[in-house]
């Protein structure tokens, strides 16, 4: 139940340094997604069963802010949890490669979504340029911010969810 709760602040918060510091943090026209990283680092947290729940909140809070249709911000960060959940359960077992492959495949699922969404409301968006400008660069920040946000937040679920000792 804290967990449950626990999100909405946390989310709320991501998004307020989404929008205030990290938006200002350009390489070429490609930025961080603070919400994307907190969300993989909740979600490869083996104790954690809430991620879900976190993701229904930050797509909830992204469509209210973002000018794009509230589905794709819905499918996005469920995707990133998707992603989460699969990698961790079938293939690796080290949470920090985990994250690293998680933000990659997800800013590139992020990416391409909204570019298909907003070719399809009639934006002029070619793909190569705006892979090479826009997804490129904030997989790159993306991924030099993986490491201390999922340090962040796996404390943050530790502390939420600590391992019950046996005596």
């Amino acid at each position: 139940m804290t967990s449950t709760l626990l999100a909405i602040p946390v989310m709320i918060l991501l998004y307020m340094l989404q929008i205030g510091i990290f938006s200002h943090l350009l390489l070429l026209r490609g930025t961080v997604d603070v919400v994307l990283l907190g969300l993989a680092a909740w979600a490869i947290h083996e104790r954690v069963n809430t991620a879900w729940i976190w993701a229904l909140v930050a797509g909830a809070i992204g469509a209210f802010i973002s000018a794009l249709p509230p589905f794709v911000t819905f499918v996005s960060y469920l995707a990133v949890v998707a992603i989460a959940r699969l990698l961790m359960r079938r293939v690796w077992q080290i949470p920090v490669l985990t994250m690293f492959a998680v933000v990659f495949l997800a800013t590139l699922f992020q990416h391409a979504l909204t570019i298909l969404v907003l070719q399809l409301q009639g934006s002029p968006i070619v793909w190569a340029e705006s892979f090479s400008i826009v997804t490129l660069p904030s997989a790159l920040l993306n991924l030099l911010l993986a490491l201390p946000v999922y340090a962040l937040l796996n404390d943050l679920a530790n502390w939420v969810h600590p391992v019950e000792l046996e005596v």
